[in-house]
């Protein structure tokens, strides 16, 4: 099988015979059984580690490892001290890989094993899914998966349709349609089926979804008839069938080779600053480590040279010949395993431990995510969809915005419309709902000036024939009622185009009697919710969508019903930005009706359909063109419809070319041409105007953003109009911003005005990337524009100018350019980038950025599959950022500082003694403590402060949004910051080593004994290391919760009974090897000397550390500093003024009345004259008054925002 599918690689065609195992098993098909696990029980180890030392790190300790093993005797540890971190390190990746592939394993058993009916010798047989195999005939049944992906024989509908969900495939939940070929859709039982003689030549398996070419040959009686197959007669693996009793088809590609499993590649791996930084310094570290190295081999050579001989009875290095000369001496040899031994002593310095730590950290980071009940809308959290990226959300500098359905609710309402030059709508009140379907059926009470006029429930009220329409849809201008009620031409071709001209489908409870829907329960499945709106709306004004079929739609006209023949539909893509139908009514009867004309309805946007009308037309286009801006400067998405009549001949000329063109190679491009061809000389009909609001705290999160050095950038497909207003609307511009619109048909124009605009903000003062505070211009840029601008002409002068922008909107721009502009800030500016979005075409824009966030919206989940984290409402994104991206930064980066410094700290110690054992590579600490001082005496502390510790509340972070401008700059973690933890390290290594010995070198108890043996002295440096890190980590933790006492202190107590025991005489007979450091712990620990010891090196480590940042707090204090400063100000204040205590009043107890005020102060209320400004009044000015409210675990008051600065 191996052998074959490295062949069948190169697979040009496919060949598959209709229920036929037989013929079809000669090209060896890849069966239906998926596996999208990566292990098995036999594989798992051998993959699984080959794996795993791919990373640099693994493999450096294997090598030690190696070396510590050799037979030279150059290890001075025992290999135990390297390969139980190793082996330790190396199990837990294992365990979390063979988790994640357990997972994989019963999510492909599940799928594997779902059953499937097959027709085999006129009957259907039961299986599973993983026994289904190439040119197989499977039945669907009503709600079925889609076994593989296969032609689509019959169905139970009587033309060979089917309802199919793509939920799972593409993550949209409407329905669509697919077709029989009209040869096939009689053979709807299993017996016809199986006589069924036929061969499908095809493509060869590929990725496309929406194309498929083959044609289906046919063998009646000898006669071979050969049918064209496109991709409206396919069903693919991961859709659902809906809306249909059973459907047979024939199974092309199965398992492996089936579209959906074509398109599950990897997710791209995207990797941090953080962990490209930390590359880079672990190579660092590694040549610092063979700096070192090389200074103990020099140190190794000298001493051997000088004083070695006199150590010849212990170290060996030269023999005397008999004549007592010198032979053989080996200080060189000496020097080069003095090297080799160092490596492995101090290897500690490369943390083995670093990356599997950091992975814990941020699984916990993730989690903190997921469980955030603050980020639940309707049921549907917030979720961390990677575990890699975190830290990062603590860094962003640009954010990448889609506008419908990401700022807005995506919930489209019709407002109003232009009809031959007539605008409708304007009734209602600007702030409502003019349009939009009352709740449970309960209209919300219009103004009083339209109750006057009766236009408060259309269909109760004006429409009484719409027997249909029951949703209390309602409309406040009776004009366009009247036009209606008159029969208008104009008015009636224009709702009956929103009836017509659209691809939506239509469900309910089925008539028995009738076989139709019953009308009470009518819903619609559209594709987009405009369609929805704009069919919402014809049903309200009486032109109700009823039901459709491949080749027909029923509308119901007032109340009559009224059918038309489907001839083409001309559908809607982001490069043609228009749908067209073609259509013909039949006769009052049903039946074609040759009579009636042939007409082409067509919508989309403004300045694709004004290019295509007829000549003749100025003055209403302008007309046109003069409401469409007012309905774009008060944010309404807008439509223009056109239609056209087609003579018999003209319609029966072009269809035949296109069918032609289905055979085509090129065939998008014909299919396109020909598209362009007949939607031209249209009658302009008029244009509609729906509204989508804003989503709940866009304003707000916007405003929070921008006040932490956030970059906004909104690239939308809408007009350069609606846009801008949508930006004022959601405070993205304001009132001090300067609105630069760039635009310009080629390139040399748009590079001039570039020019212009960039001499023009450098004369404002040359504003830079991180000076964002200053920036006062917004720029706009449409589609069109920003080809030209992306030109390599004019890109670098465009970044220029986009970055010195506070705001960019683009419009009109493709999906493709969206991804383009973000990979241009990503690479030119160097900075974090993260986009958001909710709708497939948002996809490459969110894997284009650094982050990737989808939202949970009307526009089904494709974007949220394809992205890093899912959102269900953009408001959240203030507390992913503000706060779960601060959290996770400084959590991240005090961890990197804190487990640099203390591993430091522990290797250098090594360093330090090699100069009093004569570089003899001999250890300061017990081998156990090496073994054990990363995985368990220092570990949990660690994990602890990455994961559990917080420099200030989430309110606050919300509260002042300028708290998260470090991370924007790489403040808290860089080379700098890394250099300081390296010197601490240092210097804590120092004291540690030379205060110890100090007094240990010559020390003797009052009870006489003997301190400066060896063992006494490693021990006390041993545990003097371990005091100093633990106080230093409590040092740094400034959020004391329960779980970090337990790690902090925990971890102090597990290093002082793991001692005990080391030492205890059990431990030296069942290992005398081992644990030969016997009664070390309670010599040691019994001794004064040794407290003394502690308490000086813990004032030597920390006293400096303490002193220093009083010293920075009081002369150079941060920003955070400054906030802390003055929460705890006003909490103190707000504490003394709730604590004043009343004094006991002496006056005689009456009864009276219980106000104390003079007369008249009512009226002055009333009259508004002794009531001040609101904006007048300091929120500081009624602290002594205002209610305490803590913020979650008592850190403080929750202080207004600050004023902007």
């Amino acid at each position: 099988m191996v052998f074959y599918r490295l062949f069948n690689a190169a697979e040009v065609r496919r060949e598959v015979f209709s229920n036929d195992r037989q013929a079809n098993r000669r090209f060896r098909y890849n069966n239906n059984v998926i596996k999208t696990s990566k292990y098995n029980i036999i594989t798992f180890l051998p993959i699984n580690l080959f794996e795993q030392f791919k990373r640099t790190a693994n493999i450096y300790f294997a090598v030690l490892l190696g070396m510590q093993m050799l037979p030279l005797n150059i290890s001075p540890l025992n290999p135990s001290t390297t390969y139980i971190p190793l082996l330790f390190v190396l199990a837990v990746t294992a365990v979390k890989d063979a988790y994640d592939d357990i997972k994989r394993h019963q999510n492909d058993r599940q799928v594997n094993n779902r059953k499937a009916q097959l027709i085999v010798r006129d009957d259907v047989k039961v299986t599973k899914w993983s026994n289904v195999q190439v040119g197989d005939i499977v039945k669907l049944e009503n709600n079925d998966f889609v076994t593989a992906d296969m032609l689509l024989l019959s169905s139970s509908e009587s033309n060979g349709f089917c309802y199919i969900e793509t939920a799972e495939l593409d993550g949209e939940t409407n329905l669509k349609m697919k077709q029989a070929l009209p040869a096939t859709v009689d053979l709807d039982e299993p017996a016809k089926l199986c006589t069924l003689q036929a061969k499908i030549e095809c493509e060869p398996p590929n990725n496309k979804l929406s194309e498929f070419v083959g044609h289906l040959k046919i063998n009646e009686d000898g006669k071979v008839t050969t049918l064209t197959l496109d991709n409206s007669r396919i069903l693919l693996r991961g859709c659902r069938l809906r809306n249909t009793a059973y459907a047979y088809g024939i199974v092309i590609f199965a398992g492996r080779d089936t579209k959906l499993m074509m398109n599950t590649g990897r997710t791209k791996f995207k990797r941090t600053n953080i962990d490209l930084l930390l590359n880079k310094l672990v190579i660092a570290i590694f040549v610092f480590l063979l700096f070192l190295c090389a200074i103990a081999s020099v140190g190794a050579y000298l001493w051997d040279m000088h004083v070695g001989q006199s150590f010849n009875d212990y170290l060996p290095h030269y023999r005397l010949t008999s004549d007592g000369q010198v032979v053989d001496k080996q200080p060189i040899f000496t020097a080069i395993l003095s090297f080799l031994s160092y490596i492995i002593l101090m290897n500690t310095v490369v943390p083995i431990s670093l990356y599997v730590t950091v992975e814990l950290i941020r699984v916990g980071l993730s989690k903190f995510i997921d469980w955030d009940s603050r980020m639940v809308f309707e049921e549907r959290p917030a979720k961390a969809r990677t575990t890699t990226l975190n830290e990062e959300l603590g860094q962003v500098k640009y954010v990448f915005s889609d506008k419908t359905g990401t700022l807005t609710q995506n919930k489209m309402v019709f407002r109003k419309c232009t009809i031959n030059g007539t605008m409708y709508g304007q009734g209602g009140p600007d702030d409502e709902d003019s349009a939009e379907p009352a709740k449970n059926g309960d209209p919300k009470s219009p103004l009083p000036t339209i109750l006057e006029k009766g236009f408060c429930d259309m269909p109760d009220h004006m429409f009484k024939h719409t027997d249909i329409a029951k949703t209390g849809f309602r409309w406040y201008d009776d004009s366009l009622l009247e036009r209606l009620e008159e029969e208008s031409e104009d008015e009636q071709e224009f709702f009956r185009l929103l009836a017509l001209c659209h691809t939506v489908m239509p469900e309910g409870e089925v008539d028995e009697a009738t076989g139709g829907l019953v009308p009470e329960s009518l819903k619609y499945q559209a594709q987009s919710p405009d369609e929805h709106a704009l069919l919402t709306a014809a049903r309200e004004f009486g032109f109700t969508f009823v039901a459709r079929d491949p080749d027909t739609i029923v509308i119901a006209e007032k109340d009559t019903y009224v059918t038309y023949c489907l001839l083409s539909i001309l559908d809607f893509n982001n490069v043609r930005k228009r749908m067209s139908v073609i259509v013909r009514r039949r006769g009052e009867d049903g039946q074609p009706d040759e009579s009636n004309p042939i007409t082409l309805y067509c919508k989309g946007a403004d300045n694709v359909i004004f290019e295509r009308l007829a000549p003749g037309q100025e003055p209403l286009m302008a007309k046109t063109q003069e409401h469409l801006e007012a309905y774009a400067n008060t944010g309404l998405r807008t439509l223009v419809l056109g239609k056209k009549d087609l003579s018999k001949e003209v319609y029966d000329d072009w269809n035949a070319r296109m069918e032609k063109a289905v055979d085509a190679p090129n065939r998008g491009d014909v299919e396109d041409g020909l598209y362009e061809e007949i939607e031209k000389e249209l009658k302009l009909l008029g244009a509609t105007a729906i509204e989508d609001k804003l989503q709940d705290g866009v304003p707000e999160t916007i405003a929070a953003l921008r006040q932490a050095l956030i970059n906004i950038w909104v690239l939308t497909g809408d007009k350069t109009e609606t846009a801008i207003n949508i930006g004022y609307s959601c405070n993205l511009i304001d009132g001090d911003m300067e609105l630069e619109i760039l635009e310009g048909h080629n390139t040399s124009v748009v590079l001039e005005k570039l020019m212009d605009l960039n001499q023009k903000m450098s004369g404002e003062g040359a504003f830079l990337p991180q000076n964002a505070e200053n920036k006062q211009f917004c720029l706009v840029v449409s589609g069109e524009t920003l080809t030209h601008a992306m030109d390599p002409v004019c890109l670098t002068n465009f970044v220029e100018v986009a970055c010195n922008c506070r705001t960019v909107i683009c419009t009109r721009v493709t999906p493709l350019q969206k991804a383009l502009v973000v990979e241009m800030v990503r690479k030119s500016c160097g900075v974090v980038t993260l986009s958001i979005g909710d709708g497939a075409n948002d996809v490459s824009m969110i894997k284009a950025a650094h982050i990737g966030i989808g939202i949970e919206g009307q526009e089904g989940l494709q974007a949220v599959m394809s992205s890093d984290y899912s959102l269900a409402q953009f408001r959240f994104l203030q507390r992913l950022l503000l706060v779960h991206g601060h959290w996770s930064y400084h959590r991240m980066c005090y961890f990197l500082r804190y487990f640099f410094y203390k591993n430091f700290a522990f290797s250098i110690t090594q360093f330090w003694f090699a100069f009093f054992c004569g570089f003899s590579a001999a250890s300061v600490f017990d081998q156990n403590f090496i073994a054990m001082y990363n995985l368990a005496y220092t570990s949990w502390t660690v994990i602890g402060l990455g994961i559990f510790d917080k420099d200030v509340e989430g309110e606050m972070c919300q509260r002042y949004p300028k708290i998260y401008i470090p991370g924007q700059q790489n403040l808290l973690f860089n080379k700098f910051v890394f250099f300081q933890s390296v010197v601490h390290g240092i210097w804590h290594s120092i004291v540690l080593y030379f205060a110890t010995l100090g007094l240990y070198s010559d020390y003797t108890s009052p009870a006489g004994f003997d301190f400066s043996d060896y063992q006494s002295f490693a021990f006390a440096v041993a545990s003097n290391l371990v005091l100093v890190v633990t106080l230093q980590i409590a040092l740094d933790t400034r959020n004391w919760t329960a779980l970090n006492h337990f790690f902090i202190w925990g971890s102090l107590i597990v290093f002082i009974g793991f001692q005990f025991m080391m030492t205890s005489t059990l431990a030296y007979e069942l290992s005398p090897n081992s644990f030969n450091f016997v009664g070390a712990a309670l010599r040691v620990w019994g001794s004064v000397g040794y407290w003394l010891t502690a308490f000086l090196c813990v004032a030597l480590c920390l006293l400096p550390v303490i002193a220093l940042r009083v010293v920075e707090l009081d002369l150079k204090p941060s920003y955070m500093d400054i906030i802390r400063s003055q929460v705890k100000r006003k909490q103190r204040q707000l504490e003394k003024n709730v604590r004043v205590k009343k004094k006991p009043s002496r006056r005689r107890t009456t009864l009276g009345y219980a106000f104390s005020h003079q007369e008249g102060f009512g009226a002055l209320i009333k009259e508004g004259k002794y009531l001040r400004n609101r904006q007048d009044v300091n929120s500081s000015s009624v602290i002594s008054v205002r209610r305490v409210s803590l913020a979650p675990g008592g850190s403080g008051p929750l202080l207004p925002p600050p004023a902007e600065d």
